[in-house]
């Protein structure tokens, strides 16, 4: 692909994983993959914009009906979509509803950008990911006809070694490390045709596995942190987004984060 340097704007669409969780800035907020992609893009073009829609949580309808249409409105060169996995890890799902409204954003996003970027998510190694690993791989299938039908580009994530490796991700055992968010965003970057700056393919040096007592430490830890509130939100019906506003939810120059 031809290097492109005129991407002057930058509309981030989806879930916690575009929102950035669990890439963790001093102040409490959260970077992700989506803000170093901005920041890099900033870098090579004056007066770039970015926005970021993606909330925590959201299913695919939502995301459908809260940001498509603002994102669209927005008119930038890149947008990208992801979304749907949190849908494929609920109990019950109907995965054809999800491809109908995944296929929905995207025919509401194509024809109002330059170019829309979609994503075969990452997945973690573990048991949890090989329950849900069909219904990931019919969306992501489903993704990659979308693709192909309306010249979107894909970023393959999905079954990459590097992201694979439990090292990537964080304790909620849900969203990537910052190392894993800056293996994303240079992902994107060389998707979008821009020169590499790393091989984000990339695996981590080989490390003594864990033994039983710390293993069994962090499975404590996981599930009284992480798994006792999200099933208590599937038992409620509630969502960790509720009530979260967007980020970044208007299309504004991008300015660098001060250093401390």
């Amino acid at each position: 692909m031809e290097i492109n340097a005129t991407y002057n704007s930058l509309v981030a669409v989806g879930d916690s994983f575009t929102e950035g969780m669990s890439d963790l800035k001093p102040d409490g907020s959260y970077r992700g993959w989506a803000d170093v992609l901005a920041g890099r893009l900033a870098s090579r073009a004056p007066g770039f914009r970015y926005a970021n829609l993606a909330v925590r949580g959201k299913l695919i309808g939502q995301i459908v009906e809260e940001q498509v249409d603002l994102a669209a409105g927005m008119k930038a060169d890149v947008v990208t979509l992801v979304g749907g996995l949190n849908d494929t890890l609920r109990p019950k799902v109907d995965m054809v509803r999800v491809r109908d409204l995944l296929t929905e954003a995207v025919e509401r996003l194509t024809p109002a950008c330059g170019q829309l970027v979609l994503m075969r998510s990452p997945g973690r190694n573990g048991p949890v990911m090989e329950r849900f690993r069909p219904r990931m791989e019919e969306l992501f299938t489903h993704v990659d006809e979308l693709a192909a039908r309306h010249g979107a580009l894909v970023v393959d994530l999905y079954g990459a070694p590097s992201l694979g490796d439990q090292r990537m991700w964080d304790v909620d055992r849900l969203h990537l490390t910052a190392d894993g968010h800056r293996r994303v965003a240079e992902a994107v970057w060389q998707t979008l045709g821009l020169p590499p700056e790393e091989d984000w393919r990339t695996p981590l040096p080989p490390s003594a596995p864990p033994g039983w007592a710390s293993r069994r430490v962090a499975d404590a830890r996981f599930a009284r942190e992480h798994l006792g509130p999200w099933i208590g939100r599937r038992l409620t019906g509630r969502s960790s987004g509720d009530g979260r506003a967007p980020k970044r939810p208007e299309l504004l120059p991008y300015e660098p984060p001060a250093v401390p």
